[in-house]
């Protein structure tokens, strides 16, 4: 037996009959046809195309059979023997298989199109495609055969010759039956148990893709279905059902222990819906394999299909249990209310209300309606169902007498169109129409509350759960969101609309009534609604889920989808964009990317409170920059300002401190799309804001000058003539000059209170002016206007215009007299120059000055010039050469270095045969080598010596030396030696000079000595000073010099002691205290122990020339008791014992020291002193002896500096701590620490209330003799320093 292609009529062939019986299943009836042979019936079988009935017979017969035609083509001796199998082509071609072990492909007519012999008895033929690399246009081409139940046989009726033979394992048994399916696989059962795929792909042919041993003693049958891309296997009393996208799945496996005799056949239905087994006892089974997805929702309650009689109605969310509904036919819709659930099918349905009680449902009734039902939709009272284009809505729980009032269809009037789709909320019912009409019907009172009119018919509407918003489809396949409520932004477009979208679900959760889903069969598009945006109300796309095989979303609720799925239950699909919401768990695993997209999603969906933990988290300046951006754009300013503050955008938080209490809230959104950078749509707000003028200022701050404009026309009239002004001067940037102009002149006021503004304008038309050309009319108002600067912008544009008059004469009013000057010396008007040259400063004008006035003759003005240009070699040439005047060109050159100019003047003095001057501007010149060979010709060879001075080179030197040398000039060649180092050749030189030269020869051989410090030369120069050499012993002095040049101190010391000890002899005692003095200072300087005999000699000298000072000044105490000091020391002073003594004697008397007056006269009357008296104190003395006085007056006492121990004034040496006390260089007195003071030259001590008194009369440090005023000396607080007594030997 064989079903047509439709599936209405059964054709049967039964043993030992000839005739053909047809069954039609649509009117139930039978009818026999004669097939005209004589033989028995073996094959039978319907095209897949058309109303075609093949049928063979045992004899190897065929008869083709047109059921529409009815007409019969016998066709005989198609094969030899019995035909067994057949298989119809898409292209109308019969394949046939004979006990004959032939093959023959025919045509619808019955021809035959190839015949090829086989190597068996053939079984199972199928047309099918083989797997190329290229699409094949030929249709089904491959026939494929099992031979013998052992090979598999591959026909390509293009390519008869070549057939592929295809062998298996011999383990794997016989071939029962196999299955092509997808691109060119063949699936093959063996009845060993075994299950194997291959490919007929040309690279891929002979090789096994997957093998599994199924069943482990026999395998029956195989089948495949393409709806469900799943295969099935029967064997061993079990079914297996594998997934054809991976084999190694097998989702289900099905046992039948009551078969004993073991399973037989294996067969879908073409949905894959059934799956039937034949059973060897002669049994059929019947599997389900999957459910036909029926539910429905309504707010979170739930009503689905879980077996072919069962409704299940559950409420997860508020955790209700899960109620089962046994119905009593298959339905083929479900609705669920809050109260209710109806199932139905054709144009009845069956309502079950909910009930406390077990089971927890009761039947209502069964309702019968007017035309097969398409939908149906319940509240907490009616339900709605649509049949044939209109809706019917009722009471559910009504009585039977009131069922005709509590009923009304929709539309009243059939012109409105036919209704299409409908929802229904608790409070509306909606529906849409074929003409484009979305109505809104108040459920109450069955009036019609609104209509909206779509251009093209809407195919299905979508309310959320109180009814203010609705998504609906349109025929286009477009979607819009439409809100009944608000007629002024009614409709929106979705975006990104898939046309393969089918439902519609909107979230459930309490805070998120703006969001829903759109889903088709593979992915569901959440969608977010943005009520209060800067853009006004919008609907934006989220994101994309993909949804799994065969799965149908039912209820939205907080990000979560929940899903029917083809087996009967239901699934919980979390949303991809509402992935945030169970980032809690592994906060610490997201990447950054994930975070950010995250975020993004969150923000999309208004969920600010999860985007503000998202940032913390991320804690990113650009993501609390995202999430204040997005607050803007809804305008949640407080949450935004918060934000930029943790990212740290100052600006950002003070300008939305100062708009937070705007109550306008177009003028808020304004500024917010200011602040987005969306400056077209902030002016568009603005405008329709209450401070329009805003949209103005906005502009303006842009330097959109042009819009400006436009609206201050509109706006604000009084600031046309700023703006222009700011125009013009960004016109005149961009070199716009004409416009510039314009916009200037346009910019005038004419306003005295706007006086400054007006003058900028006045000098933009100056300038404008001028660029246009209009020179005349620029330069006059550059000249009127007061501004300095606005002459030069205009001199330097008419400069550029090479109209340098006009220029200068700008520059000159403007008293840029540099440029000015500049201007016109380009346009060579040297007249106007040289009156502005006292006011020019650049040196590069003065110089181009000079050199016109020189090429003119006129050489004072020229050198002038260059004199002011600072030019010197040229003032000195043009001094020289032209006007005769060497004086000022001497002068110049000594003043300013200038080598030029000292070479130019050589020349000169050369010419005038003034050799010494000429030398002396050659060194200048630094041109030695010609100052040297002039010298040397003209014997000037002193004055180079002279004049080279320290500028000279070691060679310099030598020359002048040698020259020196060979004229017998000995002290001028010794010195030149020395200069250049060779001291051995300057001392030879120094110690031949004649005796008249012999100071001078002597001081300059110790120089050269002290510079070589050489042994063998310091041994010569002192055998010399000795008088070794040539028996004349030379002065003392210069062995203390030639020690002090060779530092050796201790010597030079000694030395100076014998000199100040001749000195003294000798009755020169300043020459004395000289050199003791300067030996002290060079030991100190040099850090060296200062003999106690040198120090002792330089007190007593000093002590002795301030006797002479005292005594001038007529402090005769003071003088005295020098004296007395010097006196006690008389030895030292041999040369003056007498005087001294008789000085001290009189300075003594009138100093009231009497006793130490009559003890000097005692030893003046000695026998070798008495004649030697002055015979004008002679007398006096005497009787001072005869007749003494010892009265005394007693010196004073002040306390010892380093133990405090009180002693007299002059007393030098504690007898209480045996010190040495420094003393007074002023008085002679020992130093006190409360009057300590010191001479900044010589740095010796002195008491600062005496020193201060004495250079009050003297000019000169008493020591050092160096010059000195009171006020340079300072009295020293803390004397510490000076009290260092180991510097003195005691």
């Amino acid at each position: 037996m064989d079903w047509d292609k439709d599936g209405d009529i059964l054709a049967v062939i039964a043993a030992k009959s000839s005739s053909i019986y047809l069954w039609d299943a649509s009117v139930n009836k039978t009818s026999q046809i004669d097939s005209g042979m004589r033989d028995q019936m073996s094959f039978i079988l319907w095209s897949k195309t058309g109303p075609l009935l093949a049928v063979g017979t045992v004899k190897g017969n065929l008869v083709l059979y047109n059921q529409q035609t009815s007409r019969k083509i016998p066709i005989l001796g198609k094969h030899t023997k019995k035909i067994t199998c057949g298989c119809w082509s898409t292209q109308n071609l019969l394949a046939l298989g004979s006990e004959d072990n032939t093959l023959s492909i025919s045509n619808h007519e019955g021809d035959t199109v190839r015949q090829t012999t086989l190597r068996g008895e053939p079984a199972e033929i199928y047309f099918s495609v083989m797997k190329t690399d290229e699409r094949s246009s030929h249709g089904e081409s491959t026939v494929s055969v099992s031979v013998d139940k052992k090979i598999l046989m591959l026909f390509n009726i293009n390519d008869p010759e070549n057939p592929i033979e295809l062998t298996f394992q011999r383990r794997y048994g016989n071939i029962v039956s196999y299955r092509w399916y997808g691109d060119g696989y063949i699936l093959i059962g063996f009845s060993h148990g075994y299950f194997v795929v291959i490919s007929t792909h040309a690279r891929e042919i002979g090789g096994e893709l997957y093998q599994a041993h199924n069943h482990k003693d026999s395998l029956n049958s195989v089948a495949i279905s393409p709806a469900l891309n799943k295969a099935a296997s029967c064997g061993d009393n079990s079914i297996k059902i594998h997934e054809l996208s991976e084999l190694k799945d097998i989702s289900n496996v099905v046992r039948l222990d009551d078969e004993t005799k073991g399973l037989d056949q294996l067969s879908w239905t073409d949905d894959g819906q059934l799956l039937a087994v034949s059973t060897q006892r002669g049994t059929l089974h019947v599997f389900l394999t999957k459910l036909p997805i029926l539910g429905d929702s309504f707010g979170t309650r739930l009503a689905y299909l879980t077996s072919l009689l069962e409704v299940t109605v559950s409420n997860q969310v508020d955790g209700e249990t899960p109620v089962a509904i046994e119905v009593d036919v298959e339905p083929t819709f479900i609705a669920v209310g809050p109260y209710h659930v109806a199932v139905g099918m054709n144009n009845r349905a069956w309502f079950y209300a909910f009930v406390d009680l077990e089971p927890g449902f009761k039947k209502l009734k069964e309702f019968e309606y007017l035309g097969t039902i398409a939908r149906m939709c319940l509240n907490s009272d009616y339900a709605a169902a649509l049949f044939e284009g209109k809706v019917q809505l009722h009471m559910i729980e009504s009585k039977d007498h009131e069922e005709r009032k509590q009923m009304k269809l929709f539309p009243d009037d059939d012109r409105q169109g036919r209704i299409l789709c409908h929802a229904l909320t608790a409070d509306f019912l909606y529906y849409g129409t074929d003409s484009g009409n979305v109505v809104c019907v108040l459920v109450e009172d069955w009036a019609t509350v609104s209509s909206y009119s779509h251009s093209v018919g809407v195919r299905r509407v979508f309310p959320d759960l109180n009814g203010s918003r609705l998504v609906f489809f349109d025929d286009k396949n477009s979607g819009f969101l439409f809100s009944p409520a608000n007629t002024k932004d009614s409709c929106f477009e979705l975006p990104n609309f898939s046309p393969t979208i089918t439902g519609v679900l909107w979230d459930n959760w309490h805070a998120d009534r703006g969001v829903f889903v759109a889903y088709d069969n593979d992915k569901v598009y959440t969608y977010a609604l943005h009520k209060t945006t800067i853009y006004g109300p919008r609907v934006v796309l989220v994101g994309s889920t993909t949804l799994l095989f065969s799965q149908k979303p039912l209820l939205l609720y907080n990000g979560d989808l929940t899903c029917q799925t083809a087996s009967g239950k239901t699934s919980e699909v979390p949303l991809s964009t509402h992935s945030f919401l169970k980032r809690s768990a592994k906060t610490s695993t997201d990447s950054t990317p994930e975070l950010g997209k995250q975020l993004t999603e969150a923000l999309m969906l208004k969920r600010f409170h999860e985007a503000w933990d998202l940032c913390k988290s991320a804690s990113s300046d650009a993501d609390w920059a995202e999430f204040g951006k997005a607050c803007l754009v809804h305008m949640e300013v407080g949450l935004a300002i918060q934000a930029y503050r943790i990212s740290g955008n100052v600006a950002m938080v003070l300008s939305l401190q100062g708009v937070r209490g705007t109550e306008d809230m177009n003028l808020l959104a304004g500024h917010l799309a200011m602040f987005l950078e969306d400056f077209n749509l902030a002016q568009n707000l603005y405008l329709s804001s209450s401070c329009p003028v805003a949209a103005l200022e906005m502009r303006r701050d842009l330097l959109q000058w042009d819009s400006a404009l436009m609206l201050a026309k509109r706006l604000a009239e009084d600031q046309i003539p700023f703006i222009s002004k700011e125009y013009a001067v960004h016109l005149e940037f961009i070199g716009d000059y004409v416009n510039a102009l314009a916009h200037y002149e346009k910019g005038m006021t004419h306003n005295d209170k706007f006086q400054e503004h007006d003058e900028a304008c006045q000098a933009g038309v100056a300038r404008m002016s001028i660029r246009m050309g209009d020179i005349r009319r620029g330069a006059a108002q550059a000249i009127q206007h007061p501004s300095r600067v606005l002459k030069k912008e205009c001199g330097a544009i008419l400069e550029s215009m090479k109209q340098f008059s006009e220029a200068a004469q700008l520059y000159e009013k403007g008293q840029y007299y540099d440029k000015a000057a500049s201007v016109y010396i380009r346009c060579k008007n040297w007249s106007k120059v040289g009156e502005l040259l006292p006011h020019v400063s650049s040196l590069k004008i003065h110089l181009q000055y000079a050199k016109a006035k020189e090429a003119d003759g006129k050489y004072k003005e020229a050198a002038q010039a260059y004199e002011s240009a600072k030019d010197w070699d040229n003032v000195i040439r043009v001094l020289l050469d032209h006007l005769n005047n060497p004086e000022d060109a001497v002068r110049i050159v000594r003043e300013t270095q200038s080598i030029d100019g000292a070479k130019m003047v050589a020349r000169f003095f050369l010419r005038l045969n003034d050799y010494g001057s000429a030398i002396h501007f050659l060194v200048l010149s630094q041109c030695n080598d010609e100052a040297f060979q002039l010298a040397q010709q003209h014997g000037q060879m002193e004055v180079y010596a002279d004049i080279i001075g320290s500028e000279a080179t070691q060679e310099d030197y030598q020359s002048i030396a040698l020259y020196f040398e060979g004229e017998k000039k000995n002290l001028q060649a010794g010195k030149f030696f020395q200069k250049c180092g060779q001291y051995s050749r300057a001392l030879k030189h120094f110690l031949k000079c004649p005796n008249k030269d012999d100071n001078l020869a002597v001081e300059m051989a110790i120089e050269t000595v002290g510079q070589a410090k050489d042994s063998s030369l310091t041994n010569q120069l002192i055998d010399y000073l000795m008088g070794e050499s040539d028996g004349i012993p030379k002065d003392a002095k210069y062995l203390f010099r030639l020690y002090m040049a060779l530092q050796q101190y201790k010597e030079a010391a000694r030395t100076a002691i014998i000199i100040a000890r001749e000195e003294q002899c000798a009755g020169n005692y300043r020459n004395a205290h000289n050199v003791l003095f300067s030996m002290y200072t060079e030991l100190q300087a040099q850090e060296i122990k200062i003999p106690a005999e040198m120090a002792t000699n330089l007190m007593i000298l000093h002590s002795y020339l301030l006797v002479k000072i005292h005594v001038k000044r007529g402090d005769h105490l003071k003088g005295a008791r020098m004296l007395i000091r010097v006196s006690k020391n008389i030895s030292k002073f041999p040369a003056h014992v007498v005087p001294i003594l008789t000085s001290a004697v009189i300075e003594c008397y009138r100093a009231g020291l009497k006793d130490s007056a009559f003890g000097f006269a005692t030893m003046l009357m000695r026998q070798e002193y008495r004649n030697q008296i002055d015979p004008r104190y002679r007398k006096k003395i005497e009787a001072m002896v005869r007749r003494p006085d010892k009265s005394e007056l007693e010196e004073e006492t002040t306390p010892c500096l380093f133990c405090g121990f009180q002693l007299p004034q002059n007393e030098l040496l504690c007898i209480s701590c045996k010190n040495n006390l420094p003393y007074c260089i002023a008085t002679g007195r020992h130093m006190l620490k409360e009057d300590w003071s010191v001479c900044p030259h010589c740095e010796f001590p002195a008491l600062y209330s005496q020193f201060v008194l004495l250079l009050e009369t003297e000019t000169i440090c008493p020591m050092c003799s160096d010059p000195l005023s009171a006020e340079q000396v300072k009295k020293i607080s803390d004397c510490s320093q000076y009290l260092k007594t180991d510097q003195l030997d005691k």
